[in-house]
């Protein structure tokens, strides 16, 4: 989801309104890297690119397979321009999938991902959302992570499937969606619950963590420090701790366990520095909350089939509110969330599609037998 991981928990002690974010301190939260066992869930019963061939793949399979692509671009209602990749099987009646990537990412981070979808037969469509990748940048600091409102997003996503996916496609599509892209869909899902066949979300950002600091705290900040942006400043500015983009060392990164997959997304963003994305704007924090207040407020409109897949070792984001997520949509929707829990993919980082080969190898099988299961 970053090129450097912003922590959303990282919020502060304490915070005395009327002395005006005086005193502060920065909770540093330490990840450990975990071994994952052996899955019952074989990765290899279906061939998806494996780490040692990822060399040689970026210069022929997969270069070959992106060259294909058809790459373009729209102008939203207010005229932002919002880029999209597209890569179609030449049996048109193939089932498509439209991914829906998170926070800071480009579509040019999805190559191995969509090489590997587009082999099992599925057309594949991309976005990058407003504000980031290869999309219009809104501020004049381009590394800022902003959005006036969270509807925007969800109102590209239409525009997109509505003008450019079903155009192409003769079925309804199904949708993938990653971290922030989940809240996205989801929200788009309730809007318009008859245009997808089916969804799986990875890593939901259905809720931010923390840490150590209670909720209600957390959120009081995010608050009070939007109120006094809007009082003394036009400009957005970062919520405290957050800055242009940076990247961080494989050893200290909080998003994947494959080096080989994380080197090479830290090259794609160091030579296309056009994508870089630093951290998040206090608007975009308020506005990310309102959208998942949204979510769990209108989840009775969910009744397109959606299967959830958590990161056990998911430090970027809230684990236990994809666990409410699914315990409640399940009640409402029985064809959601099965056993009305999360499928856990046991070790793994916040990036199940870069994660190591049995992890991500898991993530896609999963995927794969949840649109097998809705065609």
């Amino acid at each position: 989801m970053l090129i450097k991981t912003i922590n959303y928990h990282c919020f502060f002690l304490y915070f005395v309104a009327i002395q005006l974010l005086t005193s502060f301190t920065v909770i540093a939260v330490e990840t450990v890297t975990i071994v994952p066992p052996k899955s019952h869930l074989s990765s290899q019963s279906i061939p998806f690119m494996q780490e040692h061939h990822l060399p040689s793949a970026f210069t022929n399979d997969i270069k070959k397979f992106w060259q294909q692509g058809l790459f373009s671009h729209f102008n939203a209602a207010d005229k932002i321009r919002i880029n999209y990749a597209q890569f179609l099987q030449r049996d048109k009646s193939q089932q498509c999938i439209v991914i829906v990537s998170g926070r800071s990412e480009s579509y040019l981070k999805y190559q191995e991902l969509s090489y590997d979808l587009y082999q099992q037969g599925y057309s594949i469509f991309l976005l990058d959302h407003r504000g980031q990748g290869l999309s219009e940048r809104l501020l004049a600091n381009p590394h800022k992570g902003y959005v006036a409102n969270f509807t925007d997003y969800e109102l590209d996503l239409g525009y997109f499937i509505n003008n450019i996916v079903n155009v192409a496609c003769q079925n309804k599509p199904y949708l993938l969606a990653h971290s922030m892209g989940s809240v996205i869909a989801t929200r788009y899902m309730q809007q318009f619950p008859s245009s997808i066949k089916a969804a799986v979300l990875s890593s939901p950002m259905l809720g931010f963590s923390s840490g150590p600091i209670p909720t209600f705290i957390a959120k009081g900040l995010i608050s009070i420090t939007g109120t006094l942006n809007h009082w003394f400043s036009d400009t957005p500015w970062y919520f405290i701790g957050q800055k242009d983009y940076q990247a961080t060392d494989f050893s200290q990164n909080e998003l994947t366990h494959s080096k080989k997959r994380y080197q090479n997304f830290v090259a794609l963003y160091q030579q296309t520095p056009k994508i870089q994305l630093g951290g998040v704007t206090v608007n975009w924090l308020r506005e990310g909350i309102k959208a998942q207040n949204k979510v769990f407020s209108q989840l009775e409109k969910l009744t397109t089939p959606i299967q959830v897949l958590q990161a056990s070792e998911d430090s970027i984001i809230d684990n236990q509110a994809q666990n409410d997520f699914c315990q409640q949509l399940h009640q409402l929707q029985p064809q959601s969330c099965p056993n009305a829990k999360p499928i856990v993919i046991e070790g793994a980082y916040h990036e199940l599609f870069i994660e190591s080969d049995n992890m991500r190898g898991q993530a896609l099988s999963q995927i794969l037998a949840w649109f097998k299961q809705h065609s």
